[in-house]
């Protein structure tokens, strides 16, 4: 009787200070987006895990990361939306902070090992946005068609609009 008692006991206890769900990823309220190049998609992550993924389309097929201004690729780093505004284009456009410092540190580097031409510029403007009416299908058929943005169906750029705030992190990778 007594082992009975004493297993209900250290089971009751396990249970009260085991959790069976996912630990939280983020400060309740935040998210997080995680941008993949190579698999054409925005994941949105809240305080509770995988939120969503939705699919996207670039700038360049080449998928690298940007190196100056025109290259039409889309920049890898972790960045921030600094801003949200309705555009007459493309539906929605939430602003990166990009050229971040590490964005200047490569292009520097890229630029003294003679990767990029010197009298080449950074570039700056890059934000998330949707697509031109009526032309969703070009997320479908991974029509890289951005001048190195991230491209969203209208539908999902507004879903994702109305979710995140002003100083939600994004982090861009091949």
């Amino acid at each position: 009787m007594k082992s009975l008692i004493y297993s209900c006991c250290c089971i009751s206890l396990l249970l009260g200070f085991t959790s069976f769900h996912d630990k939280h990823i983020l400060p309740k309220g935040t998210y997080l987006l995680v941008v993949e190049k190579s698999k054409y998609e925005l994941s949105v992550y809240d305080d509770d895990g995988w939120y969503a993924t939705y699919p996207v389309v670039f700038g360049n097929k080449d998928l690298g990361d940007k190196m100056r201004e025109g290259d039409r690729k889309t920049p890898e780093g972790t960045f921030t939306i600094i801003s949200k505004k309705v555009h007459e284009k493309w539906d929605r456009f939430m602003m990166l902070d990009y050229p971040t410092q590490e964005s200047y540190q490569r292009f520097y580097e890229r630029k003294a090992h003679g990767l990029i031409p010197q009298n080449a510029t950074i570039g700056g403007g890059i934000g998330i946005h949707g697509t031109w009416p009526r032309e969703d299908y070009a997320i479908d058929r991974y029509d890289n068609w951005t001048m190195g943005c991230i491209s969203m169906k209208n539908e999902d750029v507004e879903e994702l609009y109305n979710m995140i705030p002003v100083g939600t992190k994004v982090q861009i990778r091949k």
